[in-house]
């Protein structure tokens, strides 16, 4: 890490990450308890599999910080909750809240960017990994045969 890296930035960016990522644990356990149907073990199942990626998130971001010599965020990001528990609703708050941590990810790769390889792979890694599963969430809003990206309508 170079003198030209904003730290109290880059922590300021790593606590609302962290915070984001717990809160996607809260938001995927809570959603697993909600879906019934004939489809309600594998969903059940991919949810509470997010929900334990999101704490892996968690920690990393935790780890990223005390790396940096500082404090990690006691707090939880926003609970999103329309308060309506069928699959789509349920996915399409999972791709909302999917691109809020994306854009915090982006932002912590921008400030790394030249000051530090460790923070720049790691920003890169996790904008890799949530861009996959924000497009596994996309498929998954499809219609059945439908080619195109989720359009949100």
């Amino acid at each position: 890490m170079n003198e030209n890296l904003d730290k109290n930035a880059v922590v300021n960016l790593l606590n609302r990450i962290l915070e984001q990522e717990l809160a996607g644990v809260v938001r995927y356990t809570h959603y697993s308890f909600l879906v019934f149907g004939y489809s309600r073990i594998p969903i059940l199942s991919w949810l509470r599999e997010q929900a334990a990626e999101s704490l892996l998130h968690a920690q990393q971001a935790g780890e990223m910080i005390t790396l940096l010599g500082a404090y990690p965020s006691l707090a939880i990001g926003p609970l999103l909750d329309s308060h309506k528990h069928d699959i789509g609703t349920i996915m399409r708050e999972a791709l909302h809240t999917e691109g809020i941590a994306l854009s915090l990810y982006r932002e912590l790769l921008a400030a790394a960017e030249g000051c530090s390889v460790m923070l720049e792979e790691y920003a890169r890694q996790m904008i890799y990994a949530e861009e996959l599963h924000a497009g596994e969430v996309d498929k998954m809003l499809r219609r059945p045969g439908e080619l195109a990206a989720f359009s949100g309508v």
